[in-house]
């Protein structure tokens, strides 16, 4: 509706869906000049307000270009020494640091950041990919999709049946149903079997980090 230059007025009345979840759903959707046009014809002041939206839509897109291309011109090729540093910040943050855990685990549910700490296992401290295991922790809404959510972690981090272990699943009752619930695969605890001296090579690298950033 919205590509054949439907209002979000007339879309949130035909849906039966608020404003607000159509303006987004739609914040995408670039319009082309024709149907523009149809929406000009539009009268009344939704008209402006659309004008002015899209008007900071445009803007807010350049931006996030810029910005992408910023970013481009800053980071080129991670050499190992980078990618060392940048795990330990990951793991200082996401990391189990306390005496409570005994040994490697990397707790996040951003799959590409997952991604980068195994990379880094496999690559810069030379783990096993056989010693990697997970355990999904998520929500008892998503229960009735388990399985894709096991399968999304299995191929995301090319591991074996075996390597993923029993989920654990939050009973904390949640009455909204967001708009992502189908592209939600839950926090991703990252583990190492036998580890422990892994977990203090990891600590070592953090109070290192830590001292020579101090002393700078």
């Amino acid at each position: 509706m919205r590509k054949e230059g439907v209002s979000i007025i007339v879309i949130a009345k035909e849906l039966n869906v608020s404003k607000g979840s159509i303006s987004l759903w739609c914040r995408d959707i670039l319009l082309n000049s024709e149907q523009v046009e149809k929406l000009r014809k539009q009268k009344g002041s939704a008209m402006g307000r659309w004008m002015g939206a899209e008007s900071n839509r445009k803007k807010k897109r350049d931006a996030i270009s810029s910005a992408d291309d910023w970013g481009k011109r800053h980071i080129n090729k991670i050499s190992k020494k980078e990618l060392l540093l940048i795990s330990t910040v990951l793991y200082w943050c996401e990391g189990a640091k306390t005496d409570s855990t005994s040994s490697f685990m990397f707790v996040n549910s951003d799959p590409e950041m997952i991604l980068i700490m195994k990379f880094f296992l496999t690559q810069i401290v030379k783990v096993s990919p056989e010693d990697i295991f997970v355990r999904i922790q998520i929500n008892r809404m998503h229960e009735s999709r388990i399985e894709t959510v096991l399968i999304f972690w299995k191929k995301l981090l090319e591991l074996k049946s075996s390597q993923i272990r029993k989920p654990y699943f939050v009973n904390t009752k949640v009455n909204k149903v967001y708009e992502n619930y189908d592209k939600y695969y839950g926090v991703c605890r990252l583990l190492v079997r036998n580890s422990k001296h892994l977990k203090y090579k990891m600590l070592g690298l953090i109070k290192a980090l830590k001292n020579e950033t101090m002393s700078t």
